[in-house]
């Protein structure tokens, strides 16, 4: 096909979609919608069969078999008592420092977003327990709602991730290498929020509370134990990932298993709750495994058009250097996060992006990472920001107070982007060392 016939399907394609979203079709059924639309302009080509073969493969992968079981992991531990004990266990280790207790949002939502994989479910649990604390000890509301918007976040860099996983099946790599690539960042993130409250608790010293009165450290570990099961069951997990002891799907497994203990052990685990995870996890995994069915026969369709060749070599043409690049991308997913939630953009976007980041030589477990990052900016840019429709609903406030107040931990994760862009082996370090060939 000439030039001018592939910027008219791109052009129809677009259109499509943009009018099926808009429309309010879902994102799986708009994916195969416009891959239809895009086979209908290669005749010969028989779209039944390549759909049945298609859809067969992604929902046979042993690579997405993980992903069940990490949203199962996450549903039974959502329905335990962890979220009650989470602020007094963390809470006694953090009187020490300037912004005290605002730390718990970034610390919990850490804690959590290690066993949930979600974003709106890590900021929901947290909140749910935080902001109430806050607001009676008399800790800042802007600082605290956007702590825990961004922190949020944390619930699909800290592995295990939805997302990640996600992507890591769109991109052909490893999901324990992806995994592993998520810690530093992870650990930048969390390190940035807390730096920022800290500043800004000494900025401000009249907008934070006095220190609670000291604790004896014996006193300290009683308000904390009942967090210890769900630690050592995190340490486990992915103990047995870094050094290799188990796949990503093994390790799912003993998490399901031990999470159900955990459950069993707070005596939080009823029919009902069993059943409730159960039918969460289905519904979760469904609605993925339908966008990413819609997104597969969409990156065949196109693959069969040669529009990603294309637009790969057409952004080749520019010579943008690999930092460029990078940028463009940035801005890019910045405002396709204005309109799009995280597992959209890019499961709509990798069969196009990923030629260019090969030929620019990213490595792709970076790039997973890089992504990750971007999806989380998208979870607290509004007017679809995640993150802000928990808050906005939890706190009473209107969402641009929201929005306005989770802008400082926006340009931080605008900061780490940077970061790992300058320095790549923060994110490679783990993946090379448990994979050193």
């Amino acid at each position: 096909m000439g030039t001018v016939e592939l910027v008219e399907i791109s052009g129809i394609i677009l259109v499509a979609l943009l009018a099926l979203l808009a429309s309010g079709v879902w994102i799986g059924f708009s994916l195969l919608i416009c891959g239809f639309i895009a086979m209908l302009f290669m005749p010969g080509i028989p779209i039944g069969a390549v759909l049945a073969t298609n859809s067969w493969s992604n929902g046979a992968s042993w690579s997405l078999a993980a992903l069940p079981l990490f949203v199962w992991m996450g549903e039974i531990l959502f329905r335990t008592k962890l979220s009650e004990e989470m602020f007094r266990g963390l809470a006694p280790w953090l009187g020490w420092l300037p912004g005290r207790l605002m730390h718990v949002n970034v610390l919990g939502c850490g804690l959590f977003g290690s066993i949930s994989g979600s974003s709106a479910a890590t900021t929901a649990m947290i909140a749910k327990i935080a902001l109430p604390e806050l607001k009676k000890r008399g800790y800042d509301e802007m600082v605290s709602l956007g702590s825990l918007a961004g922190a949020g976040t944390l619930g699909i860099l800290i592995p295990p991730s939805i997302t990640m996983v996600v992507y890591a099946v769109a991109a052909n790599v490893s999901i324990i290498q992806i995994f592993l690539a998520g810690f530093l960042p992870s650990l930048i993130v969390m390190v940035l929020y807390c730096g920022y409250i800290a500043v800004w608790s000494l900025l401000n010293p009249d907008k934070t509370p006095p220190a609670p009165p000291k604790m004896s450290f014996k006193e300290k570990l009683k308000e904390s134990a009942n967090l210890i099961p769900v630690t050592l069951l995190i340490i486990l997990v992915f103990a047995t990932l870094l050094l290799g002891w188990a796949t990503a799907t093994e390790c799912a497994a003993w998490g399901v298993l031990g999470s159900l203990g955990i459950a069993a052990w707070s005596k939080s685990l009823t029919w009902k709750s069993f059943w409730e995870s159960v039918m969460g996890a289905t519904r979760l995994t469904c609605m993925i495994m339908l966008i990413l069915t819609g997104a597969g026969f969409m990156s065949i369709a196109m693959g069969y058009t040669g529009i990603p060749n294309a637009l790969a070599a057409w952004v080749d043409s520019f010579n943008l250097s690999p930092f460029a690049l990078i940028a463009v991308l940035t801005i890019m997913y910045i405002l396709l996060g204005a309109a799009l939630d995280g597992l959209s953009m890019i499961v709509l976007t990798t069969v196009v992006v990923l030629p260019m980041i090969q030929q620019a030589g990213f490595d792709l477990v970076w790039f997973g990472i890089f992504l990750v990052l971007i999806v989380e900016m998208a979870e607290v840019s509004p007017p679809v920001g995640f993150n802000l429709f928990v808050l906005q609903t939890m706190s009473g406030r209107d969402s641009l107070t929201v929005a306005k107040a989770s802008l400082p931990f926006f340009f931080l994760l605008v900061a780490t982007v940077a970061i790992i862009t300058v320095f790549p082996e923060i994110v490679m370090v783990l993946p090379q060392m448990a994979f050193p060939g």
